[in-house]
Protein backbone atom coordinates (compact mmCIF):
# COMPACT_ATOMS: atom_id res chain seq x y z
CA UNK A 1 0.00 0.00 0.00
CA UNK A 2 1.08 3.00 -1.07
CA UNK A 3 1.12 5.02 2.42
CA UNK A 4 3.14 8.14 1.28
CA UNK A 5 1.02 9.20 -1.33
CA UNK A 6 -2.46 8.79 0.86
CA UNK A 7 -0.70 11.03 3.26
CA UNK A 8 0.59 13.65 0.58
CA UNK A 9 -3.12 13.89 -0.60
CA UNK A 10 -4.49 14.06 2.57
CA UNK A 11 -2.00 16.95 3.53
CA UNK A 12 -2.64 18.63 0.25
CA UNK A 13 -6.98 18.05 0.70
CA UNK A 14 -6.66 19.59 4.29
CA UNK A 15 -2.60 21.27 5.26
CA UNK A 16 -4.11 21.82 8.64
CA UNK A 17 -4.45 18.18 9.53
CA UNK A 18 -0.17 18.35 10.34
CA UNK A 19 -1.15 20.76 13.28
CA UNK A 20 -3.78 18.84 14.68
CA UNK A 21 -1.09 16.10 15.75
CA UNK A 22 0.22 18.36 17.86
CA UNK A 23 0.01 19.63 21.42
CA UNK A 24 0.52 23.28 19.81
CA UNK A 25 0.12 24.45 16.87
CA UNK A 26 0.79 28.25 15.25
CA UNK A 27 -2.02 31.01 15.25
CA UNK A 28 -2.04 31.07 11.30
CA UNK A 29 -2.15 27.70 10.75
CA UNK A 30 -5.13 27.77 8.13
CA UNK A 31 -2.92 30.02 6.16
CA UNK A 32 -0.08 27.34 5.56
CA UNK A 33 0.44 25.67 2.64
CA UNK A 34 1.73 22.22 1.82
CA UNK A 35 4.40 21.63 -0.60
CA UNK A 36 7.82 20.05 -1.21
CA UNK A 37 11.03 21.77 -1.84
CA UNK A 38 14.77 21.18 -3.40
CA UNK A 39 17.97 21.57 -1.77
CA UNK A 40 20.90 21.95 -4.12
CA UNK A 41 24.78 21.03 -3.81
CA UNK A 42 23.87 18.22 -2.19
CA UNK A 43 21.04 17.40 -4.09
CA UNK A 44 17.85 16.83 -1.58
CA UNK A 45 13.57 16.29 -2.17
CA UNK A 46 11.48 17.14 0.56
CA UNK A 47 8.30 16.04 0.24
CA UNK A 48 6.87 16.86 3.00
CA UNK A 49 6.55 20.63 4.07
CA UNK A 50 4.83 23.50 5.51
CA UNK A 51 5.38 27.07 4.39
CA UNK A 52 3.18 29.76 6.36
CA UNK A 53 1.96 32.43 4.42
CA UNK A 54 4.73 34.96 3.25
CA UNK A 55 2.44 37.84 3.66
CA UNK A 56 3.26 38.02 7.28
CA UNK A 57 6.94 37.91 7.29
CA UNK A 58 9.50 35.36 8.89
CA UNK A 59 7.72 32.81 9.86
CA UNK A 60 8.36 28.85 10.99
CA UNK A 61 8.39 26.05 8.46
CA UNK A 62 7.41 22.99 9.16
CA UNK A 63 8.74 19.69 7.73
CA UNK A 64 6.99 16.36 8.13
CA UNK A 65 8.04 12.67 7.60
CA UNK A 66 5.67 9.81 6.97
CA UNK A 67 7.69 6.83 8.05
CA UNK A 68 5.82 3.28 7.53
CA UNK A 69 8.98 1.01 7.48
CA UNK A 70 12.18 1.06 9.90
CA UNK A 71 14.92 2.90 8.35
CA UNK A 72 17.78 3.02 10.81
CA UNK A 73 18.93 6.13 8.94
CA UNK A 74 15.98 8.29 9.12
CA UNK A 75 16.93 10.69 11.63
CA UNK A 76 20.63 11.51 9.65
CA UNK A 77 18.47 12.12 6.32
CA UNK A 78 15.86 14.10 8.04
CA UNK A 79 17.62 16.17 10.05
CA UNK A 80 20.42 17.30 7.11
CA UNK A 81 17.45 17.58 4.90
CA UNK A 82 15.86 20.16 7.03
CA UNK A 83 18.19 21.98 8.59
CA UNK A 84 19.95 22.37 4.96
CA UNK A 85 16.86 23.67 3.86
CA UNK A 86 16.75 26.21 6.93
CA UNK A 87 19.80 26.80 6.08
CA UNK A 88 19.75 27.56 2.52
CA UNK A 89 16.22 29.96 3.67
CA UNK A 90 17.77 31.43 6.68
CA UNK A 91 16.38 35.20 6.15
CA UNK A 92 12.92 33.53 4.57
CA UNK A 93 11.81 31.69 8.28
CA UNK A 94 11.99 32.89 11.74
CA UNK A 95 11.93 29.04 13.13
CA UNK A 96 11.76 25.04 12.49
CA UNK A 97 10.06 22.37 13.39
CA UNK A 98 10.17 18.77 12.34
CA UNK A 99 6.89 16.44 12.60
CA UNK A 100 7.71 12.14 11.91
CA UNK A 101 4.54 10.47 11.70
CA UNK A 102 4.94 6.52 12.69
CA UNK A 103 2.71 3.60 12.87
CA UNK A 104 4.01 2.46 15.97
CA UNK A 105 6.93 2.70 17.77
CA UNK A 106 8.45 -0.21 16.58
CA UNK A 107 8.48 1.67 13.31
CA UNK A 108 11.25 4.19 14.76
CA UNK A 109 14.52 3.99 14.51
CA UNK A 110 16.96 2.23 17.04
CA UNK A 111 19.62 4.28 17.09
CA UNK A 112 18.49 7.13 18.54
CA UNK A 113 21.74 8.59 20.85
CA UNK A 114 23.02 10.44 18.40
CA UNK A 115 19.99 12.84 18.46
CA UNK A 116 18.86 12.52 21.91
CA UNK A 117 18.71 16.42 22.49
CA UNK A 118 16.57 16.97 19.59
CA UNK A 119 14.23 14.52 20.09
CA UNK A 120 13.92 15.54 23.49
CA UNK A 121 13.52 19.29 22.69
CA UNK A 122 10.96 21.00 21.41
CA UNK A 123 11.54 21.22 18.04
CA UNK A 124 11.17 17.71 16.95
CA UNK A 125 7.47 16.24 17.57
CA UNK A 126 7.23 12.23 16.85
CA UNK A 127 3.36 10.77 16.33
CA UNK A 128 2.41 7.70 16.85
CA UNK A 129 -0.78 7.10 15.19
CA UNK A 130 -1.91 3.43 17.10
CA UNK A 131 -1.17 5.90 20.34
CA UNK A 132 -3.66 8.30 19.40
CA UNK A 133 -6.83 6.81 20.24
CA UNK A 134 -9.80 4.84 19.16
CA UNK A 135 -10.68 5.87 15.24
CA UNK A 136 -14.05 6.69 16.32
CA UNK A 137 -13.50 9.12 18.62
CA UNK A 138 -10.80 11.00 16.48
CA UNK A 139 -11.37 13.98 14.01
CA UNK A 140 -12.52 12.43 10.67
CA UNK A 141 -9.30 13.86 8.63
CA UNK A 142 -6.75 12.28 11.76
CA UNK A 143 -9.26 9.38 11.53
CA UNK A 144 -8.04 8.43 7.64
CA UNK A 145 -4.74 8.63 8.82
CA UNK A 146 -5.61 5.70 11.39
CA UNK A 147 -7.98 4.01 8.77
CA UNK A 148 -4.32 3.62 6.41
CA UNK A 149 -2.46 1.08 9.43
CA UNK A 150 -5.66 -1.11 10.00
CA UNK A 151 -5.78 -4.45 9.54
CA UNK A 152 -7.64 -5.63 6.27
CA UNK A 153 -10.07 -7.58 8.43
CA UNK A 154 -10.86 -4.33 10.14
CA UNK A 155 -10.45 -1.58 7.97
CA UNK A 156 -13.77 -2.02 5.60
CA UNK A 157 -16.35 -2.25 8.85
CA UNK A 158 -14.73 1.08 10.02
CA UNK A 159 -14.63 2.80 6.54
CA UNK A 160 -18.00 2.17 6.23
CA UNK A 161 -18.38 3.59 9.76
CA UNK A 162 -16.17 7.08 8.81
CA UNK A 163 -18.68 6.92 5.27
CA UNK A 164 -21.53 7.35 7.52
CA UNK A 165 -20.03 9.93 9.58
CA UNK A 166 -19.08 12.15 7.20
CA UNK A 167 -22.36 12.03 5.73
CA UNK A 168 -23.81 12.98 8.71
CA UNK A 169 -21.22 15.41 10.03
CA UNK A 170 -19.07 16.74 7.73
CA UNK A 171 -20.37 19.99 5.52
CA UNK A 172 -20.69 18.97 1.39
CA UNK A 173 -17.54 21.00 0.50
CA UNK A 174 -15.73 18.80 2.81
CA UNK A 175 -17.48 15.81 2.76
CA UNK A 176 -16.87 15.04 -0.67
CA UNK A 177 -13.07 15.48 -0.06
CA UNK A 178 -13.18 13.12 2.51
CA UNK A 179 -15.13 10.25 1.04
CA UNK A 180 -12.39 10.16 -1.89
CA UNK A 181 -10.03 9.93 0.49
CA UNK A 182 -11.53 7.00 2.35
CA UNK A 183 -12.39 5.70 -1.19
CA UNK A 184 -8.46 6.31 -2.13
CA UNK A 185 -7.23 4.14 1.25
CA UNK A 186 -9.73 1.20 0.90
CA UNK A 187 -8.67 0.59 -3.22
CA UNK A 188 -5.02 0.61 -2.46
CA UNK A 189 -5.52 -1.46 0.70
CA UNK A 190 -6.99 -3.87 -1.60
CA UNK A 191 -5.98 -3.25 -4.88
CA UNK A 192 -6.15 -7.35 -5.71
CA UNK A 193 -9.61 -6.90 -5.31
CA UNK A 194 -12.30 -5.67 -8.49
CA UNK A 195 -14.22 -2.73 -8.71
CA UNK A 196 -17.75 -4.37 -7.68
CA UNK A 197 -16.25 -6.33 -4.50
CA UNK A 198 -14.63 -3.10 -3.18
CA UNK A 199 -18.37 -1.51 -3.75
CA UNK A 200 -19.98 -4.27 -1.90
CA UNK A 201 -17.38 -3.88 0.78
CA UNK A 202 -17.99 -0.03 1.34
CA UNK A 203 -21.92 0.17 0.42
CA UNK A 204 -21.06 2.97 -2.50
CA UNK A 205 -20.56 2.67 -6.25
CA UNK A 206 -17.04 3.93 -7.74
CA UNK A 207 -17.51 3.58 -11.25
CA UNK A 208 -18.10 7.21 -11.23
CA UNK A 209 -16.13 8.90 -8.70
CA UNK A 210 -13.37 10.54 -9.88
CA UNK A 211 -10.71 8.47 -7.44
CA UNK A 212 -11.56 5.54 -9.59
CA UNK A 213 -10.78 6.55 -12.51
CA UNK A 214 -7.47 7.64 -12.06
CA UNK A 215 -6.65 4.50 -9.92
CA UNK A 216 -7.90 2.63 -12.87
CA UNK A 217 -6.06 4.81 -15.26
CA UNK A 218 -2.70 4.70 -13.44
CA UNK A 219 -3.16 0.90 -13.18
CA UNK A 220 -3.64 0.72 -16.64
CA UNK A 221 -0.46 2.96 -17.69
CA UNK A 222 1.66 0.81 -15.22
CA UNK A 223 0.65 -2.65 -17.02
CA UNK A 224 1.06 -1.19 -20.16
CA UNK A 225 4.55 0.26 -19.69
CA UNK A 226 5.48 -3.01 -18.21
CA UNK A 227 3.96 -4.98 -21.16
CA UNK A 228 5.95 -2.94 -23.57
CA UNK A 229 9.03 -3.08 -21.41
CA UNK A 230 8.83 -6.48 -21.83
CA UNK A 231 8.19 -6.71 -25.03
CA UNK A 232 10.92 -3.80 -26.51
CA UNK A 233 13.17 -3.18 -23.54
CA UNK A 234 13.11 0.17 -22.17
CA UNK A 235 10.44 2.84 -23.35
CA UNK A 236 11.46 6.58 -23.58
CA UNK A 237 10.20 9.23 -21.34
CA UNK A 238 8.65 10.85 -24.59
CA UNK A 239 6.72 7.67 -24.80
CA UNK A 240 5.67 7.23 -21.43
CA UNK A 241 4.50 10.69 -20.91
CA UNK A 242 2.30 10.22 -24.06
CA UNK A 243 1.07 6.83 -22.45
CA UNK A 244 0.42 8.57 -19.20
CA UNK A 245 -1.88 11.47 -20.90
CA UNK A 246 -4.17 9.09 -22.57
CA UNK A 247 -7.57 8.54 -21.14
CA UNK A 248 -8.99 5.35 -19.87
CA UNK A 249 -11.09 4.19 -22.72
CA UNK A 250 -7.94 4.96 -25.24
CA UNK A 251 -5.90 3.00 -23.08
CA UNK A 252 -7.83 0.57 -23.12
CA UNK A 253 -7.74 0.50 -26.75
CA UNK A 254 -3.83 0.64 -26.01
CA UNK A 255 -3.69 -2.73 -24.52
CA UNK A 256 -5.72 -3.97 -27.22
CA UNK A 257 -3.25 -2.89 -29.89
CA UNK A 258 -0.04 -4.01 -28.04
CA UNK A 259 -0.42 -7.61 -29.19
CA UNK A 260 -0.20 -6.27 -33.06
CA UNK A 261 3.11 -4.17 -32.41
CA UNK A 262 6.36 -5.41 -33.32
CA UNK A 263 8.39 -2.59 -32.58
CA UNK A 264 8.17 0.80 -30.78
CA UNK A 265 7.80 2.43 -33.78
CA UNK A 266 4.39 0.76 -33.91
CA UNK A 267 3.39 1.72 -31.25
CA UNK A 268 5.15 5.75 -31.84
CA UNK A 269 2.77 5.27 -35.18
CA UNK A 270 -0.30 4.44 -32.97
CA UNK A 271 0.34 7.10 -30.52
CA UNK A 272 0.78 9.56 -33.24
CA UNK A 273 -2.66 9.36 -34.56
CA UNK A 274 -4.52 9.01 -31.67
CA UNK A 275 -2.84 12.47 -30.03
CA UNK A 276 -2.65 14.63 -32.57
Amino acid sequence: MRRDSIFYKLFQQSPTLLFKLLTTAPTNADAYRFDSVAVKEPKFEIDGVFLPPESEGAGVVYFCEVQFQKDEQLYERVFAESLLYFYRTRARYSDWQTVIIYPSRSTEQSDIYPYRTLLEGSQVHRVYLDELGNIRQLPLWVALMILTTLEDEQAPEEARYLLARTREEAPLASSRAIIEMITTIMVYKFEKLSRIEVESMLGITLKETRVYREIKEEATVNLIIRLLTKRFGEIPGEMRASISGLPLPVLEDLSEAILDFTSLTDLQSWLETRIN
